[in-house]
């Protein structure tokens, strides 16, 4: 086999052909490259690999149409077959040496990433695996053209046979489409030869083992087939044809079942084990506190997708089946509207999307809209819109907690003390953890609503009335649970001051500046708060910063106090102190009369009653939960309201998964370097080749 796969490899590079495939191959990469990596900036080498895939239906065929038709027609296969080798020894060093041409730009395309790398962040992960989705495709398609090469002895036939072959592999997902929208057994047989699914399959950024399971059992099943050709030939004269053939053909049928058992097997298996997720946002993977929630799950959920399912919304696919694998209390039904357009109006008066959910059990139903499971952002300069996000698994998890909940938690805000208003993000989170929540006034109400899963007090810019504190302080004292937002005002507020101390706790005088440049931002005043692990901190504590700008100082009375227990969670450094005179402040200096730190800046309280426990959270920033605020921590701010609201309306674990951002980071290439090397992987090396191979090609027609 080697001395075969040298000869063949010798005889492609003094042929022209092989250099000339090469170039090819490297010129359209280097120019998608160039076009979409280094001149737009995109981060995500895919776009390119995708671009190049149409050129192996042009370039396999003439790379392959004479690898075994020119030995047929020049007789000179009578000599490989007499030789002392293998039929299938001959067959893969054939295959073997035109995969290593291949292989020469697959690995030249692995310096790309690392170039791009040089200029912004890159997703490696999917960038190689893309490489890789791009050398399985292609050695898959050179086992074909090696096959229809075996069935023909004109060079021309083989090269247009094996072009309408994978032209046909790459088209099928739409072949199938037009034959039937809803799949029958002729798509389902026609599937078999998909290959561009499972190479799509690569592109999304997860390590799909049945991919990689298609791809090679595919090529296997070829060159078994190739091999299996060239013996019916060899033994074509034999006496033995009639017994042979019947042995061929059952051999024929045996491997091509032993294929589709291979296939079906991989597609049986859960996706946790089959799928790996190699995307930098995690897009595929579920996080532990949906896995925690669905692995507690004692009741049955059904969850019904509106689409065909060989139409559906691949990315939603994958999520669903994550699901539908980590639990047997959850299945998901594909309902195809076209079939049955009306099953959605048993649970919902509205019309709704293809690819939208009903998650459906026993107490309740919730309809999760398409629109509602991506984000998207609106540029009114140029009137397009942008998907900017994922919310699949957020509004699946949020659906199935609904579904099961007996009741739904109540949380009030208090009004009438100058509170920030929530934003629509942060009352939309509110919603997906499930969670009603209404604005009060305390003076309209003799005590706080015995339904009161959580009090909020958003930010009071005026000081609460003796009569609310102590409203406020009878709900804690039956075992309340308060979630207490405060900031500086420039005015004493002597009955918030009074709750505080309920709990053991008072507020520091003026602002907190913080000395560690490691604990702010830009400004000293501008805290990024040391974060400690905890439930409150849950996803964020070793990931995210908080952003605490204009925070005040959480004094502790006493930490050892009987009854109490005290837990910080967000604090300053050592170096921070408290800045009291404001108004005459000439810099961030600590002068006489100003409060030592270090301080807290997020507090949990807990005082034991008689019956039960009280509890208080307090945060010393009255921005903290603003959008503001928010998006200077790509959503940690609002990751840990979350956290804090859930863990007080005894949800043990959060179901309010944050949105997983599609928003990239784009490459910065000045426009010289673009140009340069965009000039190197689109022409130098093209030529370089190019030029090898004449050199090559004309010493051996003057000998």
């Amino acid at each position: 086999m080697l001395a075969i796969y040298k000869r063949e490899l010798k005889s492609y590079f003094r042929s022209f052909i092989g250099l000339l495939f090469i170039a090819v191959t490297l010129f359209f990469l280097g120019l998608y490259f160039t076009v979409y990596n280094l001149l737009n900036g995109y981060p995500y080498f895919a776009y390119s690999v995708s671009s190049v895939i149409f050129l192996f239906m042009l370039s396999v065929p003439i790379l392959t149409m004479r690898i075994l038709a020119e030995e047929k027609r020049s007789k000179t296969d009578q000599l490989i077959l007499t030789a002392p080798v293998s039929v299938g020894a001959v067959v893969m060093g054939k295959f073997l040496a035109l995969v290593t041409i291949f292989l020469i730009p697959t690995l030249i395309a692995c310096v790309y990433p690392l170039i791009m790398a040089n200029f912004g962040s890159v997703p490696m992960g999917e960038a190689y695996l893309s490489i890789l989705a791009f050398f399985l495709f292609g050695t898959a398609s050179i086992a074909v053209g090696v096959f229809i090469s075996s069935l023909t002895e004109s060079q021309v036939i083989a090269a247009v046979l094996s072009f309408a072959v994978l032209f046909l592999g790459y088209m099928m997902p739409s072949i199938c489409s037009i034959i039937s929208s809803t799949g029958n057994l002729l798509t389902r047989l026609l599937g078999c030869f998909d290959m561009y699914t499972p190479f799509a399959n690569l592109l999304e950024g997860t390590l799909n083992i049945g991919s990689i399971v298609y791809f090679v059992s595919l090529t296997a099943l070829v060159l078994f087939l190739t091999v299996q050709s060239i013996q019916k030939r060899r033994y074509s004269v034999s006496v033995k044809n009639l017994s042979f053939s019947a042995y061929s053909t059952g051999m024929i049928a045996l491997a091509i079942a032993v294929v589709a058992a291979a296939n079906l097997v991989i597609g049986e298996m859960p996706s946790s084990w089959t799928a790996i997720d190699l995307t930098s946002e995690k897009l595929y993977s579920l996080t532990d506190q949906t896995k925690e929630f669905v692995n507690n799950m004692q009741e049955d959920v059904t969850i019904y997708v509106i689409v065909n399912e060989d139409n559906q919304d691949t990315t939603l696919g994958q999520t669903l089946q994550r699901y539908d694998d980590l639990s047997d209390h959850i299945t998901v039904e594909y309902v195809d509207p076209t079939v049955n357009p009306r099953f959605h109006t048993q649970y919902t008066d509205s019309t709704i999307s293809i690819n939208s959910l009903i998650v459906v059990s026993d107490k309740r139903n919730r309809v999760i809209d398409y629109s509602d499971i991506y984000e998207s952002s609106f540029d009114y300069s140029t009137y397009t819109s942008t998907t900017t996000g994922y919310d699949g698994e957020g509004q699946i998890t949020s659906a199935l907690d609904y579904v099961l909940s007996d009741d739904l938690p109540k949380v009030y805000l208090t009004e009438g003390h100058g509170e920030y208003s929530l934003s629509s993000s942060f009352t939309d989170a509110l919603t997906k953890e499930n969670v009603e929540y209404e604005t009060i006034n305390l003076m309209d109400y003799d005590t706080v609503p015995e339904d009161t899963a959580c009090l909020i007090i958003n930010g009071p810019q005026s000081d609460l009335s003796a009569d609310d504190a102590d409203k406020v302080t009878s709900y804690l004292e039956s075992g309340g649970k308060v979630i207490l937002i405060t900031g500086y005002t420039g005015s004493e507020m002597p009955n918030r001051d009074a709750l505080l101390k309920y709990m053991g706790m008072s507020i520091a005088d003026g602002l907190v500046v913080e000395q560690d440049q490691n604990y702010y931002y830009r400004s000293p005043y501008y805290l990024l708060p040391d974060v400690s692990a905890d439930t409150y901190t849950s996803g964020i504590y070793g990931n995210y910063y908080i952003f605490a700008p204009y925070s005040q100082g959480i004094l502790i009375a006493d930490e050892e106090a009987e009854g109490m227990t005290y837990t910080t969670f967000l604090s300053t450094s050592e170096s921070a102190y408290s800045k009291v005179d404001i108004t005459n402040m000439e810099n961030f200096e600590k002068s006489e009369g100003d409060i030592d730190g270090p301080f807290g800046v997020g507090v949990e309280a807990v005082k034991a009653l008689e019956e039960g426990e009280a509890t208080m959270a307090v945060y010393s920033c009255d921005q903290l939960f603003t959008d503001d605020a928010n998006v200077m921590v790509s959503g940690a701010n609002q990751m840990m309201f979350v956290n804090t609201v859930g863990g007080f309306v005894d949800h043990e674990v959060s179901v309010s998964i944050p949105v997983k951002s599609y928003q990239v980071s784009y490459l910065t290439v000045n426009q010289s370097d673009a140009v340069l090397i965009g000039l190197v992987t689109t022409i130098v090396l093209p030529v370089g080749c190019l030029a090898a191979g004449f050199v090559i090609w004309f010493r051996r027609r003057k000998r």
